[in-house]
């Protein structure tokens, strides 16, 4: 049974579901934009089923009750302090992480600056940001791919470009890939006054306070070959990145939104890596 969760932290209360034995392995899943928890909710009822603990909250901005205004409350350090925030709030010393897209750039950090909380780490689209930061430099078709947070960043009308027409624009995100009933509970939680302005100021926080470096924790990276915002060269770079124990997953033909596309493959792969890991 998937049960609604009110975490309270000192920079707010996030709102999040959760399921599973309250005993169980606990995980924690991160979503990205422009989602909420309800992105992993495949994942949870599988997760769930075998007997872990998990809880998917919406972060900060998408929570009402943790929604600041201001850009810079947004810096990349804040949101792993939420993360850690959260995971104390709920009495976990250690858990397993899970991300999809900035949801997965936050599990990054998180594992590099928290290496003794995180069991395992699991990343789902997000290259490891060194690695990102690389291929920019010197990949053509990256920088193509990524104008995106460029233009989104730059552009004080992107909210109203989004939600304008039924919020067509931001419908057209989820191309026929994501179920309607969750592209619609997304599209309406965005449409929330200050939702999606607090969504898109992740884009604009600004860069990192400092550099990430390799991550020692057992890692799985799931990368799809029809990612529209992640392109080969940083998927394949992400090895690098990691002295732990790796595993480099690809699925072909998959878009951006693995979690929903392919829930099966991924609890699969998850459930695996899970249990490679420390089995509860």
């Amino acid at each position: 049974m998937v049960t609604q969760l009110s975490i309270p932290t000192g920079a707010g209360v996030f709102d999040a579901i959760a399921a599973g034995p309250p005993e169980g392995r606990p995980v924690l899943l991160l979503h990205g934009f422009p989602q909420t928890g309800l992105v992993w909710r495949r994942q949870i009822a599988a997760l769930a089923a075998h007997g872990y603990r998990v809880v998917a909250p919406d972060q900060r901005g998408y929570s009402p009750g943790a929604r600041p205004q201001r850009p810079e409350d947004y810096r990349i350090g804040l949101l792993v302090d939420d993360v850690v925030a959260i995971s104390e709030q709920l009495g976990w010393a250690a858990f397993d992480l899970v991300g999809h897209d900035w949801g997965g750039a936050v599990a990054w950090w998180t594992a590099h600056t928290h290496p003794g909380r995180v069991r395992t780490l699991t990343v789902v689209s997000t290259p490891h940001p060194g690695a990102l930061a690389n291929t920019l430099r010197t990949d053509e078709d990256q920088r193509a791919r990524s104008q995106y947070m460029i233009d989104w960043r730059e552009t004080p009308a992107t909210e109203e470009r989004m939600l304008a027409d039924d919020a067509r624009m931001l419908r057209g995100f989820y191309a026929e890939t994501v179920p309607r009933d969750s592209a619609d509970a997304y599209v309406r939680h965005l449409s929330q006054p200050g939702a999606l302005t607090a969504a898109l100021n992740w884009y604009r926080a600004g860069r990192p306070d400092g550099a990430i470096g390799v991550i020692d924790v057992p890692t799985l990276y799931v990368w799809s070959t029809g990612d529209s915002a992640f392109g080969p060269a940083a998927a394949q770079e992400t090895e690098r990145w990691v002295d732990g124990p790796y595993r480099f997953e690809t699925l072909p033909g998959v878009s951006h939104w693995i979690p929903e596309e392919a829930p099966d493959t991924l609890s699969r792969l998850l459930l695996d890596h899970l249990r490679a890991h420390g089995e509860h």
